[in-house]
């Protein structure tokens, strides 16, 4: 496809990249096998509604810089769709795969001549991909682009076709929207000098936020032309002349900061110089070590799809606090981080079914200041957050999914956080009723209407009840087991019985999560299979229907799900016929309701565990084969290749499990389920554990046992802390026996 082209460029590092692997140990040539780097295609994704990008980051990268073909609409919240027949420009930030668009901040867009319109058509056999590097030549401008980024700055280079004067739209009203027409700027300042320009501005979008930013050039600014304001912009714009003489290349480095343009000053000159070979080239080495970390054994395309989705999964969270440690809050204080990094872009109700979990396993060095940044915001805020970006709050999504992000990183061992403080945020979060963040917000935590009835009523929670109810669950249980770690087995107790509420919703007739009011009565008309959004068609259930939500509780209590459903063969009964008695939702997308098997939607994260509890019933083996039909038929090594949104990297990291066998179906309890990896052996090599071996042994379907160096381990309790000290893990499988 034509984002594999070899270009010269590339060819030049080719030589790097060898030197990254391990020498050859036959005389004989053979082939060369493909570095993590060279494997990844950051197109996968970008084609349909995963929404990914193909510009470059560092890993967990505070700026993303890339092209935007569009800066509105929900196919474009990471401001770029494969098909697109045109590039605006390229903005230095975005999220990865989200629903919602936001950032997209400073769009710069090089061209030979003044346009009013300074969109170009490219050809798709000019763009080019890498981690940490980005290119397409723009036909209707006369210019080559590339870009490259250290962690927190970026790194542009135009190489236009001629020399002389040459032109450079800023734009700094642009940014990522869906709700207006353009991203309202609320106020802003900007100052040019001979060499660049600084300045800082407010922007409300998904949340308030505020934005520095830094961009200095390697010529001289020769012209500065204001560009007439369209109605409704609150930000200038501006043409930038330079001129090159009878050279072709223009350079620029761009620095961001949630802090001032002095913290975006810092960040843009963290690498410093004008070697843009040099930065790609360290860009490349960092993501080759850190993709390198889990390495299989499998077809080049499995490859290919594997280290794609490592490399979408450690793209965020995204650091945020500057060079020196600054960083500015959800209170819009400015605080320093004393050592340690402090991240956003935290989609947690998404991330914290496996994309944190995968970060545990495999880039554990992020685990404690992650959770730091959870606390802090918690202090900072008065509650821990829901779903942060660029330091702010944007209250979206149900329930206190950064509850179980912190639970589970206590069980896993991490001690780099204060234990005591982690649970006084945890109870406050719990305890406290949450304040709107916008009118008619109905993803809020009211815990006096919770208590009062033990449940969310219908009639008075103003939206999502049943789904508010299921998460709460999840919450409350992350609360009970951090209580219990610590000793405070009074807590414990109080959180974990809140825990059982979704008892009181499991419906005895239709054995699924079903709507009560205020008097206990059942929702009548009851419709299972409608999806219901707030956005859309409000009802019990968020981005879901009552077939969907109904296994929540097992993410947190799976044993006492199956047990309330009638023991392994009843749970086995009704997870049949959500796979294979319903039909599929149609015409739903933006509900998450595609890359569908009966009323399984692996488009959206509530349906994301559900195969797995086959391990909870008296055929594992139906789990195991519906697992490997996932990743088969909703992971393609092409740009459409990710069917629903990838949500910061949650759709990608359900992937890399499945791939290695097991996965975090309770992601607080420190343990996974079991179930049969789809390759014959994966590799995970993380600096400071011993080496983990999975093996996949045997011609069978059915998971038989689960060994690490011989010992047993329990096939829906296999502990983390086991994994992480090495060895050889062998899944067992043998051939499945009909009765």
């Amino acid at each position: 496809m034509p984002q594999r082209r070899s270009i010269p460029f590339i060819a030049r590092l080719l030589p790097l990249l060898l030197m990254l692997l391990p020498a050859a140990t036959q005389a004989a040539p053979e082939p060369r096998p493909l570095s993590p780097v060279e494997q990844v295609d950051p197109f996968i994704g970008t084609d349909g509604t995963g929404h990914t990008f193909p510009g470059p980051s560092r890993p967990f990268g505070m700026i993303q810089p890339g092209p935007d073909n569009a800066d509105t609409g929900w196919e474009y919240t990471s401001g770029y769709q494969y098909r697109a027949p045109k590039i605006i420009g390229f903005s230095q930030n975005r999220a990865s795969g989200t629903g919602i668009p936001e950032l997209g901040d400073l769009l710069l867009q090089p061209g030979l001549e003044r346009r009013a319109d300074m969109a170009s058509t490219y050809a798709k056999a000019s763009e080019v991909a890498r981690p940490g590097y980005y290119a397409v030549t723009l036909a209707d401008n006369g210019v080559r682009v590339e870009l490259t980024s250290t962690l927190r700055s970026a790194f542009h280079r135009y190489t236009f076709s001629r020399g002389g004067r040459v032109w450079l739209l800023v734009d700094l009203q642009h940014g990522l929207t869906f709700r207006t027409d353009r991203q309202p700027v609320l106020a802003v300042a900007n100052r040019f000098t001979r060499w660049g320009f600084a300045g800082e501005a407010q922007r409300r979008n998904w949340t308030t936020r505020h934005l520095a930013w830094a961009v200095r050039f390697d010529h001289p600014i020769a012209a500065v032309e204001p560009i007439p304001a369209r109605p409704g912009d609150a930000a200038p714009r501006f043409w930038l002349g330079f001129d090159l003489g009878v050279g072709r290349s223009l350079r620029a480095r761009v620095g961001l900061a949630t802090t001032d343009a002095a913290g975006a000053r810092a960040n843009r000159d963290e690498r410093g110089g004008w070697d843009f070979d040099t930065v790609v080239a360290e860009s490349m080495r960092e993501w080759h070590a850190l993709l390198g970390r889990a390495r299989i054994s499998a077809p080049p395309a499995q490859q290919r799809i594997f280290a794609t989705a490592l490399y979408h999964a450690f793209l965020h969270p995204s650091v945020i606090s500057d060079v020196d440690g600054r960083w500015r809050g959800p209170d819009q204080r400015i605080r320093r981080v004393r050592r340690g990094l402090r991240y956003s872009t935290l989609s947690l109700w998404d991330t914290f079914r496996a994309a944190q979990p995968l970060i545990t396993l495999l880039a554990p060095e992020r685990v404690n200041d992650i959770v730091a940044t959870l606390i802090d915001h918690a202090e900072a805020a008065g509650r821990l957050p829901k779903w942060p970006i660029w330091g702010g709050e944007t209250g979206t999504m149900i329930g206190e999914p950064a509850l179980p992000v912190i639970a589970e990183a206590w069980a896993k061992g991490f001690r780099g956080i204060d234990g005591g403080r982690a649970l006084a945020a945890m109870v406050r979060t719990s305890t406290r009723d949450a304040q709107p963040l916008y009118p008619g917000d109905t993803s809020l935590s009211l815990w006096s209407l919770y208590d009062r009835y033990g449940y969310y009523p219908f009639d008075l929670a103003g939206g999502e009840a049943v789904s508010r109810t299921l998460e709460a669950g999840i919450g409350d249980a992350a609360t009970a087991r951090m209580a219990r770690m610590l000793g405070e087995e009074r807590l414990a107790r109080r959180f974990a019985a809140r825990a059982g509420s979704w008892r009181r919703l499991l419906d005895p007739e239709t054995r699924l999560a079903r709507g009560r009011d205020s008097q206990g009565r059942w929702r009548t008309p009851f419709d299972p299979l409608t999806p219901t959004s707030p956005l859309n068609n409000p009802g019990d259930y968020t981005e879901a229907n009552a077939w969907q939500y109904s296994w929540t509780p097992a993410l947190h209590d799976p044993r006492g799900l199956a047990a309330a459903l009638g023991g392994p063969a009843g749970l086995r009964t009704l997870l049949d016929r959500f796979f294979f008695g319903l039909k599929p939702t149609e015409g739903a997308a933006y509900l998450g309701q595609e890359a569908m098997i009966g009323q399984y939607a692996h488009g959206n994260e509530p349906s994301h565990h559900v195969a797995w509890l086959y391990a909870f019933t008296d055929r594992p083996e139906t789990g195991h084969a519906l697992v490997s039909r996932i990743a088969r038929d909703f992971y393609r090594d092409r740009p459409d290749g990710i069917i629903g949104n990838e949500d910061a990297g949650q759709m990608s990291a359900w992937y890399v499990f499945a791939t290695l066998g097991f996965y975090p179906v309770d992601p607080a309890s420190g343990t996974y389920v079991a179930g049969l990896p789809l390759v014959t052996e994966a590799t995970l090599r993380v600096p400071g554990r011993q080496v983990l071996t999975i093996r996949r042994e045997g011609e069978g379907d059915r998971l038989a046992r689960v060994t690490l160096d011989r010992r047993a381990l329990p096939l829906t309790r296999m502990p983390h802390r086991a994994l992480v000290a090495g060895g050889v893990l062998r899944f067992a499988a043998l051939p499945v026996t009909t009765p």
